[in-house]
């Protein structure tokens, strides 16, 4: 028997956010259920953006299981022969229902999914008026808002599919009933086909807006600043004036950083308990134990960190994501620090369900690691953003290169100092590390790279 797959994908949300995972001061009972009945993946990262926007290409990874400079515009469309992970599973038969934000164009939503509801074509919105679609197997969506974007720092005309709003009802909410209607109907007529259900939540993206009992949730008088928290960045690297940055003034402010803690860990609640009811729902219709849960952010955030807001950095805490599996398979109450990437999980689901991996993924399949707590997959990961910053981490070090108006070099050694808030990079006794990190990034600048725009432009002047 084939089992099911529910994805869910949150968006914004930083790998630290899960008490079970060691923050005590969140509130996360389903995350915390899904960490001890799953295996956790702590070292899960994205491999950054090409866009301010990087949930855009991070989502691409996402869908097509391919790396960032081998995406189509960013990632806002998906051509046809970029295979995708819901159109994979429809073609294995199993009906394929979406729901949530989608931020990767129409036409590859409509070859993805068999079904769906409530579908956001776009990045960002208030969550208490979200423009949202219904299902249309044509792809075509002809319904259209216009508007002028100034999210990331360029007064922009854009235009976002839309067949009405949902006024006064949360995004979470919306999206969590509409997963459990299509959960009821499932459960109402039994059937042998089975189900791939994607939930894509907006939360806890800013607006950082929520229901007045998680508003009120958390003092931010009595939360930790992180340890990494600075009122300014070392050097200015070109990202300043992006939206993010401008959410909060320079310099940071311990008070101001807090309340931002304070709404985000309060959205993190809600959202986990609209989770909740979905896994309950899940459970209700006696489908929970033959369904593979995937939980999953499409990129961190850093609120105070290094003195940034926002994730247009390569940072471990704008990098790294919180990744949990649980179901049929799943070593239960486990953990794995193997180097992973977002878009290994397209390969991944398709070998945890017998599903042939379609030769445009570009992903490495991390189940052998679910068997054997000893494999691993990937001993290096490289992060970029946009022309500005280059990175490559390994098992301990972690190199970052920036090129703007003048060069800039971070070294730091992850084993002793996990916040990175010491450089080593003028330190005579690392020029030997330094030296092999940086053939390890233009080896992965040769591999990945190639002929894109962004790659031309960081490193014709390296």
């Amino acid at each position: 028997m084939k089992k099911n797959v529910l994805f869910i994908l949150t968006d914004d949300q930083r790998y630290n956010t899960i008490g079970a995972w060691g923050n005590p001061d969140i509130q996360t009972p389903t995350m915390d259920w899904l960490v001890r009945e799953g295996t956790s993946f702590r070292q899960a990262h994205i491999p950054g953006g090409t866009s301010g926007a990087v949930c855009m290409p991070s989502r691409a990874m996402v869908h097509t299981g391919r790396t960032l400079f081998h995406l189509q515009n960013e990632g806002q469309q998906i051509p046809p022969e970029h295979a995708c992970l819901g159109e994979v599973f429809r073609k294995a038969g199993y009906e394929t229902f979406g729901t949530g934000k989608w931020h990767n164009g129409p036409a590859a939503y409509a070859r993805s999914f068999s079904c769906g509801d409530n579908i956001f074509f776009g990045g960002m919105w208030d969550h208490w008026n979200v423009p949202i679609c219904c299902y249309d197997p044509t792809g075509q969506y002809d319904n259209e808002i216009n508007f002028v974007m100034n999210f990331y720092g360029n007064n922009q005309p854009c235009k976002i599919h839309c067949d009405r709003f949902q006024p006064g009802k949360h995004s979470s909410e919306l999206l969590s009933d509409t997963a459990i209607r299509y959960l009821e109907q499932r459960g109402q007529q039994p059937s042998d086909q089975p189900f791939f259900l994607y939930l894509s939540y907006l939360a806890p993206h800013d607006p950082r807006t929520i229901p007045e009992k998680y508003k009120k949730m958390y003092d931010p008088d009595t939360l930790t600043l992180p340890a990494n928290f600075r009122e300014t960045h070392p050097f200015l690297y070109g990202v300043e004036t992006i939206r993010d940055e401008v959410l909060a003034a320079y310099p940071r402010q311990e008070a101001e950083v807090r309340r931002h803690l304070a709404e985000y860990y309060g959205m993190i609640t809600h959202l986990d308990h609209e989770i909740g009811r979905v896994i309950d729902k899940l459970k209700e219709i006696g489908e929970l134990d033959n369904t593979l849960i995937v939980f999953t952010g499409d990129n961190g955030l850093a609120l105070g960190c290094h003195g940034l807001m926002g994730k247009q950095n390569l940072y471990d805490h704008s990098v790294r994501i919180p990744l949990v599996l649980r179901g049929p398979g799943i070593p239960a109450g486990e953990s794995r620090d193997q180097f992973v990437y977002l878009l290994d999980l397209f390969p991944t689901l398709c070998e945890l369900n017998d599903l042939e991996i379609p030769d445009s993924v570009e992903g490495i399949s991390f189940a052998p690691i679910l068997s054997d707590p000893s494999a691993e997959t990937r001993d290096s990961l490289y992060f970029a953003y946009n022309e500005l910053i280059r990175s490559v981490k390994d098992k301990r070090y972690k190199l970052i290169e920036y090129q703007t108006t003048v060069h800039k070099t971070q070294l730091f050694d992850l084993q002793e100092d996990p916040d990175e808030l010491h450089d080593l990079s003028d330190l005579p006794e690392y020029e030997e590390t330094l030296h092999r990190l940086r053939n390890l990034l233009f080896a992965y600048r040769d591999t990945w790279e190639a002929e894109h725009p962004y790659s031309q432009a960081f490193w014709s002047n390296f």
